[in-house]
């Protein structure tokens, strides 16, 4: 119960637990492939996304979503006006392929399909050699015309959605081609493949996908949606005891585990992390779990606009700006969950993006993906700094820490849950909360009150790996400090010196040097 809150303050406040990894010890560079989806341009007010506004020594791949599928088999822009410069555009490609003069290191790729793209122009160019040919010495003219350093290929997916089933053998054939036009250019190739069985099991040869993509981008989230009848985490980490055959494949763990059994190899493998949450729309405001019954989709996003979707941008304000909400996080999910009357969002935050990371650096993956630029908190209207998601993300795999930030934690705005994992699963449990109250603690729990001589950050007297903040009440509460107690990522301490956490090595009090 204890990690109950601790999950909860970490959710709330945004605070950003410091980053260190096993990475550090790592020779090959770890991939940090981020994607924009380019149509963020029309949105209003602070969710407008530039191409300036790409931080492009945060990523070592950028990929512009999307081109698409012309009738004549070609590649070609899906909007010329933002896309292109001619006849008075915005010239958006060229912007995003020039960011590279001030990352001399980043790849930039174009993305072609998507979801709304659909699959079945692709199946038609794929089945015959002769479009297969025009489109690919398309995309050879098409990049390198723009300054694109290689492509994406988002078929979603091979023999589904009109597709046909010889599509799994075409899909191949096309990889085939385009390699072989590609490897003499210096150009990538590159794919966003389903996590989900059923999809793969049709889609994807997997060994043979595996021979000619430079990396493999796994979509490892939108495992639950406003599609389903019952409440369900975007991206679970792993799979719940209680859930059935069929609900235990939809989580990372599974899809990660899946797709290495079939034959992908771990260091082509990239874990697609989440940047938004989905919503739904409860039955009953009562029954606020996980597997509970939903009436569709929950409310848009801000500037997202969009049923049953918001950005993590648009959720981190929300938090921030409303009171009334309750956070959970299962302890299998490892993600949280928030709960207002009758609406529902599951989302990843700082903590468990960086428990996501953790988990590749396990399984040896070749580095993180991120879906995508223009729904994290860009403009730092949560944090204090741009790109909290992506910076954590940074920061694990880079084996470096994010400093300290001076903040003041504003109890009076949320509501913070204090359940075991059973309750949160369970839908016949109600959830007893105080309003306009957090759960938090002024003592470590079973033992001596934390001491506070001062407002700060202090290391725990017992444990280097934990610490925790001071902080004087507000007006109006009981006299002394209010506590806060964090952990730092694994394998390092907290450093009071450097008000970081860092390898053991650089605190020597907390050596066993």
């Amino acid at each position: 119960m204890k990690k109950a809150w601790l999950f909860s303050v970490l959710i709330i406040v945004g605070f950003p637990t410091i980053f260190a990894s096993i990475s550090a010890k790592s020779k090959k560079p770890y991939k940090i492939v981020c994607y924009l989806g380019s149509w963020a341009n029309y949105r209003n007010g602070d969710g407008k996304f530039l191409i300036e506004d790409i931080d492009p020594k945060l990523c070592t791949h950028l990929i512009y979503g999307f081109a698409k599928l012309s009738h004549d088999n070609k590649i070609a822009a899906y909007d010329p006006y933002l896309d292109l410069k001619e006849n008075w555009g915005l010239g958006a490609y060229e912007r995003f392929t020039g960011l590279k003069k001030k990352n001399p290191n980043l790849k930039t790729l174009l993305a072609i399909g998507g979801w709304n793209e659909g699959s079945s122009k692709y199946s038609r160019m794929a089945k015959n050699p002769s479009s297969r040919k025009t489109f690919v010495d398309s995309c050879v003219t098409y990049l390198q015309r723009f300054g694109f350093d290689g492509l994406d290929l988002d078929w979603e997916y091979p023999a589904t959605r009109g597709g046909i089933p010889e599509d799994k053998k075409n899909f191949i054939l096309l990889l085939k081609e385009l390699k072989e036009a590609f490897s003499s250019r210096g150009l990538l190739l590159t794919a966003a493949v389903s996590a989900g069985q059923k999809t793969i099991d049709v889609a994807y040869d997997i060994p043979a996908l595996a021979k000619y993509l430079d990396f493999i981008n796994l979509m490892a989230y939108d495992f639950h949606g406003g599609w389903d009848k019952v409440t369900g985490h975007n991206s679970p980490l792993y799979a719940r005891p209680e859930e059935d055959e069929l609900q235990k494949t939809l989580n990372t763990d599974y899809a990660v585990k899946y797709w290495l059994s079939k034959g992908a190899p771990a260091e082509k493998l990239i874990l697609g992390l989440a940047l938004y949450g989905r919503s739904f729309a409860l039955k009953d405001a009562l029954k606020n779990g996980l597997d509970v019954p939903v009436i569709g989709k929950g409310m848009a996003g801000e500037f997202t606009r969009e049923q049953g979707f918001l950005g993590y941008h648009e959720i981190c304000r929300k938090l921030q700006k409303e009171k009334g909400w309750t956070v959970t996080v299962e302890k299998h999910v490892q993600a949280p969950y928030i709960v207002k009357d009758k609406q529902w969002i599951g989302y990843d935050d700082i903590k468990s993006i960086s428990g996501k990371v953790d988990y590749l650096i396990k399984m040896k993956l070749g580095g993180a993906m991120v879906w995508s630029l223009e729904t994290d908190d860009f403009k730092a209207r949560c944090h204090g700094r741009r790109y909290p998601l992506l910076q954590a993300i940074n920061a694990v795999l880079n084996g470096t820490s994010v400093p300290l930030p001076d903040f003041n934690i504003d109890d009076d705005n949320f509501i913070f849950e204090d359940i075991p994992s059973s309750s949160a699963s369970s839908p016949n449990t109600s959830p007893k909360t105080t309003p306009n109250t957090a759960v938090v603690t002024t003592e470590n729990p079973g033992d001596d009150p934390l001491p506070c001589p001062q407002n700060g950050y202090f290391r725990h007297p017992k444990n280097c790996q934990l610490f925790y903040l001071c902080q004087p009440r507000k007006p109006g509460y009981n006299a002394g400090y209010q506590v806060y107690l964090f952990t730092c990522g694994a394998g390092t301490v907290f450093s009071e010196q450097m008000r970081t956490c860092a390898f053991p090595r650089n605190v020597p009090e907390c050596s066993d040097d």
